[in-house]
């Protein structure tokens, strides 16, 4: 209650309505299963479209699976996808497994990572599965795909470019016919070209090319900002932290050495020197992201924050967690020092060349080498790194399928990392049944999973997938072995034309059936159930169903998938695996998943409020108004809502033992609506003279 010490007018809001339950969302679906590349143990953003899933996760060429790679197929998850939104869905989530050729993966990547590669693999594969480079000799580092995957082994373009002058000139307020030498929107450890007489002379052969320069013997500097504000520029390759005393004199410079002219183009030039990033697919069509401007100097820093190509491209960063590569350093210490030695790796990259063609020799006059070099930085250089090794690993089981989470190390893999997400509703593992015979037990282990996932979610149901090739006794065998109404089993499988092969290919039918689902809830409602609905992705099923074929599958709850004339491909079934008959059709399921979460989080307000008689009324009335909207719009049974459902929360629901351990019991009864599975007109003849 609120408190009136002194004399006053008191406002106060106050509500004179029950709270409300609005309906929870039936269509987001989860899908499981391997991708040629893609986040392993990071949890999956939603999905709104098949392309947002290649971005993340590669496109749909096929997979191969071994040692050898000989274990080749379709890309079932992506073409479960592709499914899933052709049919009308609009929001999924996706757990990728892999399972690799040696070590296992523990928490994501190791640091660093060891080069294991497979004995007498061809091409050349590594144990880990992840893609990499080595750049450079000496002060070398890898490029390494940051997620496993035959998709891993990319292409990494790197960019080298010379920026505008930042060295500018005021008027000295000491003497005005004098300038003072400024530097803008520089950044302390920026690598940077000087142009300055003070710093290099022009020593040059006269009329042929000269040998080529040294990165150390560029004019590359890198920026220190001083306490006092003041700028020095220590010459290139001495590494920060320790740096010596150098010999030569000009090699550390600061502002007071550099030739100020008001002539514009003239005088001496600090342009910073930066480096451009391009990662692109292993087949270079697609990029999977591109960065400019990127500091040369690991030791970069832009507002106090760490910010060099290796902080951005690193193992664990927060702000690299996105990024497709990895960028090691292989030094000894496991730091970069100065800006050079970068350039250094990079001058070891196919297509950057710092050496002067002789064409370029030529337009230089045979004199201005270092003029040449610059021109030839501000065209800007490129060269590509080419990862390889690279593989899909072995063909995923039982213990990729079932995941894991470990709480210390903040990751999660396979089903676990979907329970996360409140949000689904609908489970799926297209190609989990693919190779059914050659491993029977970790194919019936995965579907047991996906039950046994969708039961303790409790909102959610598994859309289970009939191995390939079975006839009809063998889909019957496996439905005999499991039982669950929070899952449903569909055959055959579903035959499209492919995109990648441009073949007529047979898919299971999980993606199909999971957009089905979500087209029948946006078009129609949950209740409604998910069967006479054309497959829009079908030119065929890999086995045609008669009627008399289905009258032994129906009752057994086998959906199936039919051909009707005229009436195009549809999927003709609608049944839980559930021996249960009160649970025997899947939308009776759902609504009633639906139901239930609706009401468990819109009712959440009432923890911990005092219960009694006004609390009880009040979920009384939340909840009654929640289902009179629901039989409003036709989800339940009865031509009034007395008969259509009830609700029932007081002494008659709780005891005293309940009330005295906290518990608050509401009863909830509903009559949902049933499919019309069999329409049956009975027809007779009828003489004209009879009055009944």
């Amino acid at each position: 209650m609120p408190e009136y010490l002194a004399p006053g007018v008191f406002v106060e809001e106050v509500s004179f309505r029950s709270k409300s339950i609005e309906g929870v969302s039936t269509t987001t679906t989860g899908f499981i299963g391997p991708a040629r590349f893609g986040p392993v143990t990071e949890a999956s953003d939603i999905l709104t479209s098949l392309t947002e899933y290649e971005r993340a996760y590669d496109a749909g060429s096929e997979m191969a699976f071994g040692p050898a790679g000989d274990i080749t197929g379709p890309n079932f998850l992506w073409h479960g996808l592709r499914a899933f939104f052709e049919e009308g869905g609009k929001r999924a989530y996706v757990s990728r497994v892999f399972r690799p050729l040696a070590a296992p993966v523990d928490g994501g990547l190791e640091a660093p990572f060891a080069d294991v590669a497979i004995a007498g693999s061809t091409p050349l594969k590594y144990g880990d599965g992840h893609g990499r480079a080595t750049v450079g000799s000496g002060d070398a580092f890898r490029i390494v795909a940051r997620w496993p995957g035959s998709g891993g082994n990319l292409r990494a373009r790197f960019g080298i470019k010379l920026g505008p002058n930042l060295l500018g000139a005021l008027p000295d307020p000491d003497d005005a016919s004098q300038l003072v030498p400024t530097v803008s929107n520089l950044a302390d450890g920026d690598v940077v070209w000087i142009s300055s007489a003070a710093a290099y002379g022009n020593d040059v052969a006269p009329s042929s090319p000269p040998a080529p320069r040294g990165v150390d013997q560029l004019p590359i500097y890198v920026a220190k900002k001083l306490l006092d504000g003041t700028w020095n520029f220590i010459e290139g390759g001495i590494r920060p932290g320790s740096p010596p005393q150098p010999a030569d004199p000009n090699a550390i410079l600061t502002l007071a050495d550099f030739n100020l002219d008001p002539q514009p183009g003239s005088g001496d030039a600090i342009r910073p020197l930066t480096l451009s990033l391009e990662v692109l697919s292993d087949d270079g069509t697609r990029s999977l992201g591109a960065w400019s401007g990127l500091s040369l100097s690991p030791s970069h820093k832009t507002a106090g924050v760490p910010d060099s190509i290796f902080d951005l491209f690193s193992l664990d960063g927060a702000a690299s967690a996105g990024t497709p590569i990895v960028l090691l350093n292989d030094v000894p210490g496991g730091v970069i020092g100065g800006g050079t030695d970068l350039l250094r790796a990079l001058d070891a990259l196919k297509g950057i060349d710092f050496a002067l063609t002789p064409a370029e020799w030529q337009d230089a006059n045979f004199a201005d080498e270092l003029g040449a070099l610059r021109r030839k930085l501000e065209r800007g250089l490129s060269g590509v790194a080419w990862l390889e090794g690279g593989n899909d690993g072995l063909l995923p089981g039982r213990a990729e399928y079932e995941g894991r989470a470990d709480p210390t190390e903040d990751f999660s893999t396979g089903l676990k990392q979907l329970e996360a997400i409140e949000d689904i509703s609908i489970v799926a593992a297209p190609g989990a049944t693919w190779k059914y015979e050659s491993r029977v037990d970790d194919v019936n282990s995965v579907i047991n999973l996906l039950i046994a996932h969708a039961e303790r979610m409790r909102y959610r149901i598994a859309v289970l997938d009939t191995p390939e090739g079975m006839k009809i006794a063998d889909v019957r065998k496996l439905r005999a072995k499991i039982d669950s109404k929070h899952a449903a089993l569909y055959w055959p499988w579903v035959t499209v034309f492919d995109p990648i092969t441009r073949l007529p290919l047979n898919l299971p039918p999980s993606g199909f059936v999971a957009g089905i689902f979500a087209r029948n809830d946006t078009e129609r409602a949950v209740y409604k159930a998910p069967a006479n609905e054309v497959v829009r992705g079908a030119i065929g099923f890999e086995t045609m169903v008669s009627a008399a074929q289905q009258e032994v599958l129906n009752p057994e709850g086998i959906n199936v998938f039919r051909f009707f004339e005229g009436r195009g491909f549809r999927l003709w079934g609608a049944r839980t695996i559930s021996s249960d008959p009160e649970w025997k059709y899947v939308n009776v399921r759902r609504y009633f998943a639906y139901l239930e979460r609706s009401i468990d989080k819109g009712t959440q307000w009432a923890v911990f409020e005092p219960n009694g008689e006004a609390l009880w009324a009040n979920v009384r009335a939340t909840v009654r108004d929640f289902l009179v909207n629901e039989w409003a719009g036709g989800a339940l049974l009865g031509d009034k809502p007395e008969k259509a459902f009830f609700v029932r929360c007081d002494r008659s629901t709780m005891t005293q033992n309940d009330l005295d351990n906290g518990r608050l019991v509401c009863l909830i009864g509903v009559a949902p609506l049933k499919p019309a599975e069999f329409v049956i007109f009975r027809i007779g003849q009828w003489t004209a003279d009879q009055k009944n």
